[in-house]
């Protein structure tokens, strides 16, 4: 059997999970955080917001002002959002 293309995949609502319609970076981070923990993170994605006293807020001022470490983080959602999307239509 063929592996979904993780690109395609749409949330609940039927949207493209990797258009990123309607989510916020706060929402992204929070997911994430939830997801694989500021350890996690910091081993996918090496910046020190990630590894040096991490909260949300410092996170979001930095990403905020670097767009290619805020690309990083959405491309990490849409991964892992698409991943969980596909895994749970599986029988």
């Amino acid at each position: 059997m063929a592996q979904p293309d993780l690109h395609d995949v749409r949330d609940e609502s039927g949207r493209l999970i990797r258009e990123l319609h309607g989510i916020t970076l706060a929402q992204i981070l929070e997911y994430l955080v939830a997801h694989y923990g500021w350890p996690g993170l910091d081993e996918r994605i090496r910046i020190n917001c990630f590894s040096v006293n991490p909260s949300i807020k410092s996170s979001l001022t930095f990403l905020r002002r670097t767009p290619w470490a805020r690309a990083k983080v959405e491309d990490l959602y849409v991964r892992a959002r698409s991943a969980e999307v596909a895994g749970k239509k599986k029988p």
